[in-house]
This record gives structure tokens, sequence and C-alpha cells, in this order.
């Protein structure tokens, strides 16, 4: 799995980072998962390989105008851009009359269906290979964070088992091979389990708005990657006398490093800090807080990095290309 960051900016853009967005890439050419999708999302995505075409789900994690106010304008384009497959979006229940009056009022026609679904009742999703669950979060409104799994996206077929079962080689072991159950004399055979993985399935974790870091403590155990905002460092938090619902990157670090998570991508930077390291507050500020209190890989996002799960756990920048806007003449 890839993670490639659209927006990594808390609140307002910049202009090295635009708000809230990040697109999380299945492994084999399996498509894409959005997280987020503020104003100027369509924009960023322009400027890389992502086809709106292969857009598997969209996953909004709270209603704050920088987490989802880019998704009317995504989704026409998508339109505009020849998809007929239908668009699962999993978002707050408060949001969907919103998005459908969006697109009503803008006389947005999208020639695929749309189907929503309230994050607040959402148990699990999969698609493929991947399963997707939430996790509630603390902000000053519902928050979630969403855990992708995703199991080896090419398994072999256990032979020997279906062997020693007695079940006859022929169509229902393609079947079986490509992930869908079959039924044999009136006993259901579960895919999963004739299937063998070369690799343990892969977990990362992207985060919404979350003051509380410790109610990932279960998830966290197993995840390969977090993603967690790092609105803040803690001295801001202190002179204001108040968090308004974030995290510092002293409170994420710290968690990480006792939960053993391997790789931390701290993001949702405020626009306080800048890119140069001379100016003050900078960026660096967060990075020297962060690796204070953490081990493990830490990793500060930057808007349109691309970053590659291998097959060894690490995760790793990857250059991309990078597609400049077109400009009329």
């Amino acid at each position: 799995m890839d993670l490639l960051f659209l927006g990594t900016s808390a609140g307002v853009p910049t202009r090295q980072r635009n708000v809230s967005a990040t697109a999380l890439i299945a492994s084999a050419g399996k498509g894409w998962y959005l997280i987020d999708c503020g104003e100027g999302t369509q924009h960023q995505v322009l400027r890389t390989p992502l086809s709106l075409s292969e857009l598997r789900a969209i996953f909004i994690t709270h209603v704050h105008a920088d987490h989802c106010l880019g998704l009317p304008g995504l989704l026409a384009s998508t339109g505009m851009s020849g998809r007929t497959r239908p668009l699962d979006i999993i978002l707050p229940a408060a949001l969907h009359p919103w998005l459908r009056m969006s697109l009503e009022v803008t006389q947005s026609h999208l020639p695929f269906e749309i189907n929503l679904h309230a994050v607040e009742t959402l148990t699990e999703w999969r698609n493929l290979n991947v399963l997707v669950q939430t996790v509630e979060l603390s902000h000053r409104v519902p928050c979630h964070g969403y855990v992708f799994t995703e199991s080896d996206p090419e398994p072999r077929l256990d032979v020997q088992r279906l062997d020693a079962e007695g079940i006859e080689r022929g169509p229902l072991w393609g079947q079986l091979a490509h992930g869908q159950d079959v039924e044999v004399d009136g006993r259901m055979l579960h895919a999963r389990d004739y299937l063998l993985s070369a690799r343990p399935d892969r977990r990362i974790i992207v985060c919404g708005d979350n003051d509380r870091p410790a109610l990932l403590a279960e998830v966290a155990q197993s995840a390969d990657v977090l993603v967690h905002e790092a609105t803040f460092v803690q001295a801001a938090i202190d002179r204001a006398r108040a968090s308004y619902g974030h995290s510092s990157a002293a409170a994420v670090a710290g968690f990480a490093e006792s939960a053993g998570v391997r790789n931390l991508v701290l993001t949702h930077f405020s626009a306080r800090y800048q890119t140069n390291p001379a100016l003050s507050p900078s960026i660096e500020d967060v990075r020297s807080e962060a690796a204070a209190l953490y081990d493990g890989h830490l990793i500060l996002a930057r808007d349109l990095q691309r970053y590659h799960l291998d097959r060894l756990g690490h995760l790793q920048p990857v250059e991309i290309e990078r597609k400049p806007l077109q400009v009329a003449p």
C-alpha cells in the first residue's frame, strides 16, 4: 500500500500545503481510496498519476470545512471524466443532505450512482482485499479515524487442503482462487479459508482531528502505519491554554512510542509553521518535538509526496510524476 498526501495543512491552505486530503493506493493496481476532501483536492489530484475512474471510495472523518468542502466539486469532475461505476462515500450523517443539495442546486447530474453511508453506524466496509473499519476520536465535533487492512492481493490457493477435503479440481478452484465463495453439495466454502498469503496483512490508520491519541491504543498495536494530525507543538497549546480539539506533536509521538508504532506520519499542520527552518515558528519545531519522544520511523507529510510501505514494513518516499496544471493560452 502507498500513501499520497494531497493536503497537509490545518484549517486554511498555504502556498506549500493544501487542506486535508490523503490518498491510500492499494497494492497490485487495485485502485485508490480518498480520506477527506478539503477544498481544492481535485486540483491536487490533477498533479498526480491518480485517476478518478479508479477511485474506489471516499471517507470523510468529520464535518469541518477543511475536511469536506472539496467533495461536490470533485464528484462533478469525476462525472465529467466519464465514470459510470457507482461510488461509495462514507461520511457523517449530517453531511448527507448537504452533499445531495449541493449537487442538486448546482445541477451536477452525475452519470454514476453515489451510495452514502453514515460513518456513525458503519461497522466495516470491504472492497476486494481491503477491509475498512472505524474508530471514534475526540474533537470539537464527532470525528472518526479509518483503519485500512489489506490482505495479500495475490494469495495462492491451498491445494493440499482442497485435495484433503476431496474437492475436485475444476472451475470451483478458480472461483476460490479469485476470492469468490462457492457452494459444494450444500456446503458453503469461504474463499478466505482456502487462500494462503505470502505476507501478513497490512494495516494503515488514517485519523481525523483528535485530541486524545490514547483512543487508538487498541488498533495501533497491530498497525504498520499511523497517520495522525499534529496541528501544534505543545508550547503553543500551553500558551493558548486550549488545544481546540487537536493534538500536539509531543502527545502523538509519546503515544506512538508507547504503542510500538513502526511508522508515524504527522500531518494537518497549523499554517503558522513555516517551511523555511530559518524562520520561527517552523515545521522543524514540530519535527524536533516529535523526534524527542519517538524512536520509530518518523515522517512529516508533504503535499504531493508519495510513500510506499515495502515488504519489510518500512514506509519510504518514492518519486511520482508531478503533472503541472494546464493553463489555457
